[in-house]
């Protein structure tokens, strides 16, 4: 195997060094050196980029010529557009303006009631609101004797009765 292997070798190394030069890869340009007399003449397209500049001079004479008023003088279709576009650019700034306004005296507002000293009195309407929890499992002693509770909201009652008495009186007089 050794042998094979060895006359492999010698055989690619010759192949290598002697390598005739007309065997490599020549390029040929078919349209230069002046070849035109044995009809190698080729025709070669104008390009994208001519088709994109004549575009462009037809596209912008065509915007010119819409964007001018008519011979009435009416502002044209283009003019009225791009006006729309502006106004509505002024009405979003318009609404965005208000809404910070807004935001901004609401965290004002925020900031006030968060910071404000409370009142520590609450105004009971019913009595009973102390007693609201679970009569259920309650050790003995754990409820509070609500009786003056009780007593001074009923008389608070009578004097509102009674006041909403007088007034009566004094309308119907």
């Amino acid at each position: 195997m050794s042998a094979l292997r060895q006359r492999a070798a010698q055989l690619a190394r010759q192949a290598r060094t002697t390598r005739p030069a007309a065997v490599r890869n020549t390029r040929s340009y078919g349209s230069s050196h002046g070849h035109e007399e044995h009809g190698h003449n080729v025709e070669e397209p104008l390009g994208a980029s001519f088709y994109i500049t004549a575009a462009a001079v037809v596209g912008s004479i065509f915007v010119y010529k819409i964007s001018r008023p008519d011979e009435n003088g009416e502002v044209s279709a283009v003019h009225k557009y791009f006006a729309k576009l502006a106004d509505y650019g002024k009405e979003w700034e318009t609404k965005n303006h208000l809404m910070t306004a807004a935001l901004t005296q609401a965290a004002h507002d925020k900031h006030l009631l968060l910071g404000a000293e409370r009142s520590k009195h609450h105004e009971l309407r019913f009595p009973e609101v102390f007693s609201t929890g679970s009569p259920f499992n309650v050790p003995a002693g754990h409820y509070a004797n609500m009786d003056a509770v009780v007593a001074h909201y009923r008389k608070q009652h009578l004097d509102d009765e009674e006041r909403k008495a007088k007034r009566l009186a004094a309308a119907s007089q």
